[in-house]
């Protein structure tokens, strides 16, 4: 097949990125497979883009390209219906919904057309009147297909899968167990409440000051996040690692990887923390890392609410005191991670299209 993989930007740091370039690496050993990156917003992709995999860009974004302004918005629009109305590939996917809302309209109909979400649109309108004429859409979780099965309820609309992200091909760097080390990593933004960590690990560095919190990342609240560690005096503590295209890596230097907010979206760091054999703490929820963990397998869950920032480092403090624990933790991670191996979740959707073509 020739395969073509639709998103905003395949130069940036998002979660999202690095899962269709973990499903694109994976397909592209048997497949021709070629990405198109709505926007060039660096020099270079953030993430490594295998060799064997075709990248072009549609608009240059980046900072000091004078060409864009003042009508970039309109000739992003015109660039995208050029490309669509032009593409020609056996299977499209996109990954945002305003572009499945554009490939529904514009994509030559003899191309399988499949969107991949992993949350709920903003204005699920558009959803509503053009994604029936897509051929499927592919969640990542349950959730997530429901709250689209409840947007498309009464539509003549595709059927609704859901299949897990990939991790990238293994093998995987697997964490020895032995370290000290709390590790988390994502965007620095309010929604990642990476200020509910740090003030959990104050607590805990006040029993266990030999442990060590490293975050990885970057983002809008690095300047709040510092300020905070000075007014707890964690400086001794509390390490900002900056960004890192190899996370997975980086994790499999912790015994324990830290996720503090309520909601993952796509779960990329939650599924290489698994990967690596590295057990998760989060919070419970419907949206929350729960989406891709098992309490008590491979990970801890605490109840959100009144106290939550306590019952965070008390459920870290009582995995930091039990090694045993965290060793049946990191075995059930391991376990669990298989059902994201980069083989099994691209032969899902081979499956799947194998089902969507004539």
């Amino acid at each position: 097949m020739k395969i073509c993989f639709l998103v905003p930007s395949a130069y940036g740091m998002r979660g999202d990125t690095r899962a269709v370039l973990n499903l694109a690496t994976e397909l592209a050993s048997r497949h021709e497979v070629e990405i198109v990156s709505v926007r060039r917003v660096r020099e270079t992709p953030f993430f490594p883009v295998d060799p064997r995999i075709s990248l072009r860009w549609l608009i240059d974004a980046r900072p000091g390209v004078r060409h864009l302004l003042p009508r970039g918005q309109m000739r992003m629009e015109v660039a995208l219906w050029r490309t669509l109305r032009g593409l020609r590939c056996d299977l499209l996917v996109t990954t945002r919904p305003g572009l499945s809302v554009q490939a529904a309209r514009h994509v030559p109909r003899e191309t399988v057309r499949v969107a991949r979400e992993w949350s709920r649109p903003a204005v699920p309108g558009p959803i509503r009147r053009f994604y029936p004429k897509l051929d499927a859409v592919v969640t990542s979780t349950g959730t997530a297909k429901e709250e689209f099965s409840r947007i498309l309820d009464g539509t003549d609309g595709p059927a609704i899968h859901v299949i897990p992200d990939a991790l990238p091909q293994a093998p995987w760097p697997r964490s020895r167990m032995d370290n000290r080390v709390v590790s988390a990593g994502g965007r620095w933004l309010p929604g990642k409440a990476f200020d509910r960590l740090i003030e959990a690990f104050a607590i805990v560095t006040d029993k266990r000051p030999d442990w060590r919190l490293r975050l990885y990342g970057g983002g809008p609240e690095e300047k709040r996040l510092r300020a905070l560690v000075g007014r707890l005096d964690l400086h001794n503590n509390v390490y900002f690692m900056g960004t890192t295209p190899d996370l997975q890596g980086e994790f499999a230097k912790a015994s324990i990887v830290a996720v503090t907010s309520h909601a993952e979206t796509p779960g990329m760091t939650v599924i290489e923390a698994l990967g690596c054999g590295v057990p998760v703490v989060g919070f419970e929820g419907t949206r929350g890392p729960g989406e891709f963990v098992t309490s008590g397998h491979d990970s801890v869950l605490v109840p959100q609410g009144e106290e939550e920032i306590q019952a965070y480092a008390s459920a870290m403090l009582a995995l930091i005191d039990d090694e045993r624990r965290r060793m049946v933790l990191a075995a059930g991670a391991l376990e669990s991670a298989a059902g994201h191996a980069a083989p099994a979740v691209a032969t899902r959707w081979e499956a799947l299209v194998g089902s969507l073509r004539p």
